[in-house]
């Protein structure tokens, strides 16, 4: 599995504005680009594909931006990944000859298999809530870091 940059722009993204989930004031796509040093045309791309996947709400007007559209422990990695990207889990291409078939098949079976469904696990199980708790317990640790 690769994630694009689209992917990652997008969770980074996301957690941002998790992170500002308790203001009532829609987080706007200049503010995000500014603070996270994203363009903001490929930002407006991100968040539409977000809003159209219900990831995201936005409001119009010159006091609108976005938020989130359901609490950010209802939201996985995963909903947001698929909401970005495309072929997120698309099976891997036969690269071996007919006569050497059984080989790929053995990959297939006993690796490439149990290495999406781990990956797949893993980004099902783990929230928007998570990396943003996450996020906050960075930075107070590394804001706590001093040197001499």
């Amino acid at each position: 599995m690769r994630i694009s940059t689209k992917g990652k722009y997008g969770l980074a993204a996301m957690v941002y504005l998790g992170e500002k989930e308790s203001s009532p004031e829609p987080v706007t796509v200049a503010t995000i680009s500014g603070e996270l040093n994203i363009s903001k045309i490929y930002l407006e791309q991100i968040f539409s594909l977000l809003k159209k996947q219900n990831l995201v709400s936005s409001v119009k007007g010159s006091q609108g931006g976005y938020f989130l559209a359901d609490k950010a422990d209802k939201i996985t990695v995963l909903m947001i990944l698929q909401g970005i990207e495309t072929g997120l889990f698309e099976k891997t291409e036969a690269f071996l000859s007919e006569d050497y078939s059984h080989i790929g098949k053995a990959l297939d079976q006993l690796v490439w298999e149990n290495l999406d469904k781990a990956v797949l696990k893993t980004l099902e199980e783990t929230t928007l809530k998570d990396l943003i708790e996450n996020s906050r317990k960075n930075l107070k640790s590394s804001a706590s870091m001093f040197y001499i």
